[in-house]
C-alpha cells in the first residue's frame, strides 16, 4: 500500500532472509522496499521472493532511496557502524542481536540515537518463543513458588563449517539465553564462565557455560554447545513449589525456514507432544504451550513509528545481556567469578 512504512534490510544472510524479510512481509503496514547485499545468489534470491523490493550495493544506497526505517541483519561487526550512520542520518533503525559487541559500544549508539531523537530498537525474538512466554506465565501466577534456579540450555551437533559461526555461540545464542534470564529474574551481580572452541578448525567459542547469579538469588545456568550430539532439557525452572521441564525449541524458526509465515493456520501453536511439564506434590502435569509469536516485534514497530508508542524492544534493556557478556569473557579467561556494579 502507498502509505506503508517503507523497510530497508541490510542483509539477506540467514538474519534477513529467514527471519527479518519474512516478518516484515507479514505485518499489514509494512513493505519491504530494498534489500542489501552483494552476494550474487542472495541478489537472485531476493529478486525471486521478493520482487517489490529493489536489490541495492551499499548503505548509502539504501540511505538515498529514503526508507523510513533500516534493519541491520548483517555481520555482528557492522552493527555498531551501520546502526551509527543510520541515526546520523535520521533514520529510525532495527538492530539484529547481538546489539554491539560490548556493552560500552551500545551505549555509545544509544547516546547518539538519543542526542539525535532517532528511535534505536533491537530484535531480541526470542522473548516471544512459545516455551519462553509459557516460563514467564508461570512465574506471573506464582506456580513455581519461589524459585532458586533456572536452567536454559541450547545444544546441537553442527554441520557447518567451524570457522563460519559469527562471533561464537556466547554472542551468538548465549545473547538471547541471558538476555531472557535477564528479563525473567532481572539484574545480574555475579557471573562465572567457561568457554571452548571444542571443533577442530574452530576460532571462536563453539561450546559455552554461562552461571549468573541475580540480585535477588536466583541462579541462572546457561549452556551453548554445537558439540552436543544429545540435548538436555531446553528449559528446567526450579522453585519451592514446583519444577517446570520443556524439551525441543520452539518451532518459529524452523516454519520461517520452511516459507510459513505468521497468520498461517497453526503458525506458532506448539504440538502437545512437546508441551512442558509442572512437576511437584501433587504429580506431574502437562502445561499448554503459550503461543510463539515474532511477529508482534514488527507489529509493535510499526505502531511505534505510526503512532509513537513504546518500541518493542527497549534498547537500554538488551545492555545488561552485554555486560554479562563482557563479564563472562573476562571469567573464561581469568577462571574466576565476576562481580558486576
Amino acid at each position: 500500500m502507498a502509505d506503508d512504512l517503507r523497510v530497508g534490510l541490510m542483509g539477506y544472510g540467514v538474519a534477513g532472509r529467514i527471519f527479518h524479510a519474512p516478518l516484515i512481509e507479514s505485518v499489514a503496514g509494512l513493505s519491504l522496499a530494498a534489500v542489501v547485499t552483494r552476494h550474487d545468489e542472495r541478489r537472485a534470491a531476493v529478486r525471486e521472493r521478493h520482487p517489490g523490493a529493489r536489490v541495492l550495493d551499499s548503505l548509502d544506497d539504501l540511505l538515498a532511496s529514503a526508507p523510513d526505517v533500516v534493519v541491520v541483519a548483517t555481520p555482528n561487526d557492522t552493527h555498531v557502524p551501520f546502526a551509527t550512520a543510520c541515526v546520523e542520518a535520521g533514520v529510525p533503525v532495527v538492530v539484529d542481536k547481538p546489539f554491539a559487541p560490548s556493552a560500552a559500544e551500545a551505549r555509545q549508539v544509544l547516546k547518539a540515537a538519543e542526542a539525535a531523537g532517532v528511535p534505536v530498537t533491537v530484535f531480541q525474538n526470542r522473548r516471544w518463543d512459545g516455551d519462553y512466554r509459557t516460563v514467564r506465565k508461570l512465574l506471573g501466577a506464582g506456580m513455581l513458588g519461589a524459585v532458586h534456579r533456572f536452567e536454559s540450555r541450547w545444544e546441537f551437533a553442527a554441520d557447518v563449517d567451524p570457522e563460519r559461526v559469527g562471533g561464537g555461540l556466547l554472542s551468538e545464542l548465549g545473547v538471547h539465553m541471558i538476555d531472557q534470564a535477564v528479563q525473567a529474574f532481572g539484574p545480574v551481580r555475579e557471573v562465572y564462565a567457561e568457554l571452548a572452541a571444542r571443533r577442530r578448525g574452530a576460532v571462536v567459542d563453539d561450546d559455552a557455560f554461562v552461571s549468573m547469579t541475580h540480585v535477588n538469588g536466583v541462579v541462572s545456568q546457561l549452556w551453548a554447545s554445537a558439540v552436543a550430539h544429545g540435548s538436555g532439557p531446553r528449559f528446567r525452572v526450579l522453585g519451592d513449589r514446583a519444577c517446570f521441564t520443556v524439551e525441543g525449541m520452539d518451532g518459529q524458526e524452523d516454519a520461517l525456514a520452511a516459507g510459513v509465515l505468521p497468520g498461517s493456520p497453526g503458525w506458532g501453536v506448539a504440538p502437545e507432544e512437546t508441551w512442558g511439564r509442572l512437576s511437584g506434590p501433587g504429580g506431574v502435569t502437562a502445561v499448554p504451550t503459550e503461543p510463539g509469536s515474532y511477529e508482534v516485534f514488527y507489529q509493535r514497530l510499526r505502531t511505534a513509528l505510526r503512532e509513537g508508542g513504546p518500541l518493542p524492544v527497549d534498547p537500554h534493556s538488551t545492555v545488561p545481556a552485554l555486560e554479562v557478556i563482557d563479564a563472562a569473557v573476562r571469567s573464561a579467561r581469568s577462571r574466576e567469578v565476576i562481580a558486576l556494579s
